[in-house]
């Protein structure tokens, strides 16, 4: 681990999660002050016990329901439970930790002066009557149902970032992340790629849900987490949101013959019912990231899959 000096005081919640290791490894390797908080509700002392030996890196377990005072000059929101399996668990507390997370995180950033980067998501856009997504689409989401927990509690999470903004001048930014994946993801955490690799690594059935037509877009995590600080590091005023994501589009069927593909195993997919509000597709328009951040991803699905093979015949 290449560990340097210090340059920017960074706080990173939800910084042992899948995305926010990755963030907190890059920004330590920039030379960058980073401090990581975590509940560690989904998020694991596995993904960051490389960093725990850098002097630039210090970890605080704590729950962003309950405020905290630090000094810092810039902090990357990303504490929340991200897959259905973890969100719905509990909630309530999903709820409380985007809406109160938000305010709190809000709030340390407008005593301190700090900008503040709030990690929202595609499913702010619900199950999309336009496809693909831009940003100005305002989306189609069912406020009451088993998924609105994360939708709405993400969309509220927006809402009181440019509340802040426009109320009290806090140096915002807000990306949309779409579907991410790559090495530190949960085994269990029900999302469709480590469920798929994890499946067919054990030589077990794999699960479409409902006939497999349905589309996402798969973003290898060292690409969103590059957007992620270009975006936190952009020009003043310049808010977002904006999406992050792969705009390549897979259906299930075609994500699971790719795995099976590459791993070489023998399982069989096996078709189960469609969640309740489960989106029909999920394709990002990255033209605002091109323009404003120069960005796109660069890691083709087939190379981003090898590398997080790899990683999962490591721990399954």
């Amino acid at each position: 681990m290449n560990c340097a000096n210090s340059s920017k005081r960074i706080l990173v919640t939800g910084g042992a999660g899948f995305i926010g290791s990755h963030l907190c490894k890059r920004l330590v390797e920039e030379g960058n002050d980073v401090i990581c908080l975590d509940n560690f509700f989904t998020g694991s002392k596995k993904n960051i016990e490389k960093l725990l030996d850098c002097r630039n890196f210090e970890l605080i377990r704590h729950d962003v329901t309950e405020p905290i005072l630090l000094e810092v000059d810039q902090i990357y929101n990303l504490a929340c439970p991200a897959s259905p399996v973890h969100y719905q668990y509990n909630p309530v507390k999903t709820v409380k930790t985007s809406v109160m997370g938000a305010i709190n995180m809000l709030g340390l950033a407008k005593r301190v002066k700090a900008r503040i980067l709030q990690a929202s998501t595609s499913e702010v856009y619900g199950n999309p009557s336009v496809h693909p997504q831009p940003e100005e689409y305002w989306g189609n989401v069912n406020p009451i149902g088993i998924r609105s927990c994360y939708d709405e509690g993400k969309r509220v999470a927006e809402t009181l970032f440019f509340d802040y903004y426009r109320q009290n001048h806090v140096d915002i930014k807000v990306i949309r992340i779409f579907n991410t994946y790559g090495p530190n993801m949960n085994a269990d955490d029900g999302r469709v790629v480590s469920n798929f690799i994890v499946q067919a690594l054990k030589g077990e059935d794999i699960t479409i849900y409902g006939d497999g037509t349905q589309t996402r877009s798969f973003c290898y995590v060292d690409d969103l987490v590059e957007g992620m600080i270009r975006m936190m590091n952009s020009l003043e005023g310049f808010t977002g949101p904006v999406n992050l994501g792969n705009p390549g589009e897979f259906t299930m069927l075609e994500l699971a013959e790719k795995v099976l593909g590459l791993i070489g195993s023998k399982s069989k997919i096996v078709h189960k019912p469609l969640p309740a509000d489960d989106p029909a597709q999920r394709k990002p328009v990255i033209d605002l990231a091109k323009k404003e951040l120069d960005w796109e991803p660069s890691i083709v699905l087939d190379e981003g899959l090898r590398r997080t093979i790899e990683y999962f015949r490591g721990v399954v």
